[in-house]
């Protein structure tokens, strides 16, 4: 008895080893190994690589905003060449930088779909030839109307399929430094608005306008070479053609909506924050614009105020570091900070006039230096927002549907500011009304939900866009099968009538 005790108790245990054989047999080690480093490698990309080639499409970030904000920024100095040359109002030269900053910003959706359905590095390279040859053409101009067209709609196209697949680009490249990369990216614009604006004056003086604006269009060619480098991103099969031309036509536009991220209509977070900076925009770009004829009406030189727009182009590199490096160490949250720096820009644009009210050229500088730091700081950390509510997968089309909902303002801020001018003939109702619209998009902001608590909410989470064409393709088969192909999936799917194998 008590041996057959034993040889039930060795075979129980011969069982059980066999059983854990064959359980490390079909997960081995190196199965093992490859799940976890697939795990891994999962969460080190959706976290982001923070770095590596990332820093180099910092640089090319660099070089390209200077040639499209810095550049766009810089034009007040043709401002004035314009009035004298074609005779005509503020309001109607205020026109050419506003159709160039909201075509910028109109077409960014479409730059934002062309990089998800194909590739973002053809995207900015077309962007940089558009730019540069719209600049080449308004040298040739004989008419605003040929302005309008040419810096206006070509080059803002252009600048549009530069600037968001370059800083979604970046922003995909980072994470827990995503706000210092952004500040280092978008320094070059405070440096080229340092630089430009001297520079544009000399050239003004020695070619004349004309000569000035082929120089640039040749100068703003170099984004092409940015673009380049780019490294293509690896996409996934094309789903199987469809036969039916109606399932084509619905899978098409249902793609359509996917790459330019329209779900985010939907959404009280995005559509809030959109507001927002959709109403600093009005009044952001104004001083950039006027601020130069602004110091030459009140009595100062061309060179003087010239120096104006570059001193607050140095400040505004310092504040763009400085803003991206503090808001990393995560003391505060970015949205806070957003809206602290915008708040205080808008004060200090209702301040340019006042400060030059006595002619005191070194109170005007210093306002043009704050003024600077906080529009340069909050620009480092507007984007930064984004990821943190759409997610870093919706990032590229949710920064092309914000810059498409802001370029209605965009369009009207400078001319409001130039029929400001036209009505009470200086610019000091200009500059209130713009610093005004900053600061009721800070306090737009504040609505956001959970803007009052210490931390971020989790942003978040689709599903991926394969994924998403599956369930659409089986949704549409089903919708354009025959009844009997419905009827037999149903049968064969029904768990009461098990198949036989």
């Amino acid at each position: 008895m008590a041996f057959e005790n034993h040889r039930q108790d060795l075979r129980l245990v011969l069982h059980s080893f066999i059983v854990l054989l064959t359980c490390i047999s079909d997960n081995s080690p190196l199965e093992m190994t490859n799940i976890k480093s697939k795990s891994q490698s999962q969460s080190d990309e959706a976290e982001g690589p923070d770095g590596g080639w990332g820093w180099v499409l910092v640089v090319a970030m660099f070089v390209s905003s200077s040639l499209v904000f810095g550049l766009m920024r810089s034009l007040g100095i043709f401002f004035v060449e314009f009035v004298q040359y074609f005779e005509e109002s503020a309001q109607a030269i205020s026109w050419i930088s506003s159709t160039g900053l909201a075509a910028q910003q109109f077409f960014s959706p479409l730059a934002a779909a062309l990089c998800n359905a194909y590739n973002p590095r053809v995207v900015v390279m077309t962007g940089g030839f558009l730019a540069g040859l719209g600049l080449t053409l308004a040298s040739q101009s004989t008419c605003l109307v040929h302005l309008y067209l040419t810096m206006g709609v070509i080059s803002g196209f252009g600048w549009g399929m530069v600037f968001t697949p370059m800083v979604a680009t970046v922003m995909a490249n980072f994470t827990r430094r995503r706000a210092l990369a952004l500040g280092l990216g978008f320094s070059s614009i405070g440096l080229s608005s340092f630089a430009f604006n001297p520079l544009f004056q000399l050239l003004v003086e020695m070619y004349a306008w004309r000569g000035a604006l082929l120089i640039l269009g040749a100068l703003s060619l170099n984004i092409v070479p940015c673009g380049a480098l780019i490294r293509p991103q690896r996409r996934s099969k094309a789903p199987a053609k469809v036969d039916s031309e109606t399932k084509s036509c619905a899978s098409m536009l249902r793609r359509i909506a996917s790459y330019l991220e329209l779900s985010l209509l939907t959404e009280r977070p995005y559509l809030t924050y959109t507001l927002g900076v959709t109403l600093f925009n009005v009044g952001y770009f104004v001083p950039y614009f006027h601020l130069v004829a602004h110091s030459r009406q009140v009595g100062f030189s061309e060179y003087q105020a010239a120096f104006v727009m570059s001193a607050a182009g140095a400040s505004d590199i310092l504040g763009r570091v400085v803003s991206g490096w503090f808001s990393d160490l995560g003391h505060f949250r970015v949205v806070h900070l957003l809206t602290l720096w915008t708040g205080l820009a808008g004060v200090f644009i209702m301040l340019l006039p006042v400060s030059s009210m006595s002619g005191s050229y070194a109170a005007l500088m210093v306002i043009s230096l704050l003024y600077g730091f906080c529009s340069g700081a909050l620009t480092s950390v507007v984007f930064a927002v984004v990821p943190m509510i759409v997610g870093v997968e919706r990032t590229m089309g949710a920064l092309g549907l914000l810059q498409l909902i802001e370029s209605g303002a965009g369009l009207l801020g400078t001319p409001l500011s130039g029929f400001l001018k036209d009505v009470t003939g200086n610019y000091i109702a200009s500059f209130m009304v713009a610093g005004s619209f900053l600061v009721l998009g800070m306090l737009t902001m504040t609505t956001l939900p959970r803007f009052f608590s210490c931390t971020d909410p989790p942003p978040p989470q689709r599903r991926s866009l394969d994924a998403k064409e599956k369930v659409l393709d089986l949704e549409l088969e089903q919708m354009n099968s025959s009844p009997s192909d419905k009827k037999h999936t149903v049968e064969s799917n029904d768990p009461a009538n098990p198949k036989l194998c």
